[in-house]
């Protein structure tokens, strides 16, 4: 067994499309594990498939980790560098009677040349110094793994004594006739080279992996730990996947999760730190992290429960951090970038007002917007409700603002603002409700924001009036909602 000390483990991806759900928790798990232990975190891009691979999606990969902040110690490396490596220990199984060279045909169309099926042209009992020579000459072959008799099994770290009986894998190619290496060989090589501790991977890498440790046997290489994670599941309990939605982490990324909550919400996707802890910061999933908690069941993307964790961690972030994250968010929805320069420490407070109702910054742009915007709209629902009957939401609107007139600037706080607009409630006998729930379409556009005297300080007595004005013109237009 190898030296667990220091470990040294590997995320590695295929090029061929975005840093997806699965991936990315497979990153964390191994990203984990090493700032556990003080060991290595490498990544390897394995891109031998080269009509699938593109750099395009290297470039996505690494923008996906480096948004998580899972930061790599060694790599990228791509796999397809060490091509003649590969060969070279192709040649070393040949040598210990390991493997042989297969002269038959190609498969016919449509399977692969390793599928299962094996030799069937009696290759395997070739003299191997007559194959030799045949392959000298030139004659074109494969190089087939002499699979033994019995069964291959292993102390899995997540499932246990885990056994395959050795005739369901047949004599799998390890080289291909056109010189080319297959997945498992050149996987085996490249964590062999690398020192590979400790293989955290995905549980449909199973099938692989008795292939592989009789490659590890034949190379006369230690074999490392082995921890398969189960897969994660849709809510609807089957393999997520793209019917789900969206499945790439920059997909949440642009919805507006932060980082750190998708690396809170991948943690606990098949991972129990032991305790009812569900958020957690990354130095408390790091000192918490051990592949013994791995749970052998589905972890199930739930996505109310990622936004949940989002709106947590929200919560805790620093308001000038989440000022500069929503920034782009509000210009994007219309407000001039005039209106944040010159109110920077405005932003900070709205932003302290609205973020306990937001669960992503999509939402909290969406929340701070009617704050700087040079004009709101107004919500269909929200009109319906409390516009119902405009002539007298109109007639309210304007003993609002006679109200509001006569507040100076400096007086424009939640304190006196309340006691006044319950005074005037008062006068005209009945509930404050009555002049609350249309005064706040006509400030924010919607049915819902924070506490409307929260609302009106940080409007401003200014724009309040604006806005009051315009509502009335708008109701007394009989205008449609926009």
């Amino acid at each position: 067994m190898p030296d667990t000390d220091a470990p040294r483990v590997r995320f590695a991806p295929s090029p061929t499309g975005h840093l997806h759900v699965g991936g990315a928790r497979t990153a964390l798990f191994n990203w984990l594990f090493a700032r556990r232990h003080g060991g290595t975190f490498i990544l390897r891009i394995e891109d031998t498939d080269r009509e699938r691979s593109s750099d395009a999606m290297t470039r996505a990969i690494l923008s996906g980790l480096e948004w998580l902040e899972l930061d790599l110690d060694e790599g990228p490396f791509h796999q397809a560098d060490g091509l003649e490596r590969h060969r070279r220990d192709v040649e070393r199984v040949l040598e210990a009677g390991a493997a042989y060279r297969c002269f038959c045909e190609p498969p016919a169309e449509g399977r692969s040349e390793h599928a299962v099926g094996g030799c069937s042209g009696g290759c395997r009992d070739l003299d191997p110094s007559g194959a030799a020579r045949r392959a000298e000459e030139g004659e074109e072959h494969a190089v087939r793994f002499r699979v033994p008799a019995g069964e291959t099994s292993w102390e899995d770290a997540v499932h246990g004594e885990t056994s395959f009986p050795n005739d369901s894998l047949e004599d799998f190619v390890l080289l291909r006739r056109d010189g080319t290496p297959v997945y498992n060989m050149a996987v085996v090589s490249d964590d062999i080279d690398m020192r590979v501790t400790h293989v955290i991977r995905g549980d449909d890498h199973l099938s692989n992996t008795p292939k592989q440790i009789l490659l590890y046997g034949a190379l006369g290489a230690d074999l490392p730990t082995l921890a398969h994670v189960p897969m994660i599941l849709g809510p609807d309990g089957k393999r997520l996947s793209k019917r789900h939605g969206a499945t790439s982490v920059e997909a949440y990324r642009e919805e507006g999760i932060l980082p750190e909550a998708m690396v809170n919400f991948l943690a606990l996707l098949g991972w129990s730190p032991g305790d009812d802890r569900e958020v957690m910061t990354r130095e408390e999933l790091v000192e918490a992290f051990s592949l013994g908690r791995i749970l052998r069941k589905s972890g199930v993307f739930d996505p109310d429960k990622l936004r949940w964790l989002n709106g947590q961690h929200m919560s805790e972030a620093a308001p000038e951090r989440l000022a500069e994250l929503v920034r782009p968010r509000l210009v994007a929805r219309g407000v001039p970038e005039a209106a944040l320069d010159a109110g920077r420490d405005r932003l900070l407070s709205v932003l302290e007002a609205v973020r306990d109702r937001a669960r992503t910054l999509g939402e909290l742009a969406r929340q701070a917007a009617p704050f700087f915007a040079p004009e709101v709209e107004y919500e269909e629902e929200a009109v319906a409700r409390f516009w119902k009957d405009p002539e007298a939401a109109a007639e309210r609107l304007e003993a609002l603002g006679a109200l509001f007139e006569g507040i100076e600037e400096g007086a424009f706080e939640p304190g006196p603002l309340e006691e006044a607009l319950r005074g005037l409630a008062e006068e005209r006998g009945e509930g404050a409700g009555k002049l609350i729930h249309p005064l706040r379409v006509a400030l924010m556009g919607v049915g819902v924001s924070p506490g409307i005297f929260t609302v009106l300080s940080l409007m401003g007595r200014g724009r309040t009036l604006e806005r009051i004005g315009r509502a009335v013109e708008h109701l007394r237009a009989g205008a449609p909602a926009e």
